[in-house]
């Protein structure tokens, strides 16, 4: 009984883990890229030059020096603010300030 219970406890971490990874995983379809686009090409935004030790990269987690803008595309659901790099869109979850997904030109 005490093996199988370490056993036990080590699959269900692992599937919790798997859970939460999926849960993280951001889907954008490519008809709310195409709203997002025209929503950021609306809004005229200026790109940034983000800091030198920040890299654009899904997952990385962006400075507060960065300014973000707020995603109010009305056909779009999702609730993700944004900062144009490079002819990039790159979404942000706002309290975390993580890069979930980027829009490339």
């Amino acid at each position: 009984m005490k093996a199988r219970f370490p056993a036990t406890l080590t699959a269900f971490l692992f599937l919790s883990g798997a859970a939460f990874a999926q849960q993280a995983t951001v889907v954008i379809s490519p008809e709310q890229e195409t709203v997002i686009r025209e929503y950021v090409v609306q809004q005229q935004v200026q790109p940034i030059q983000p800091p030198a030790d920040v890299t654009i990269e899904v997952g990385a987690t962006l400075p507060d020096t960065v300014e973000l803008r707020p995603l109010e595309a009305p056909d779009l659901e999702v609730e993700y603010q944004y900062v144009v790099v490079d002819g990039r869109t790159v979404l942000v979850e706002p309290d975390t300030r993580k890069i979930v997904h980027i829009i490339s030109d």
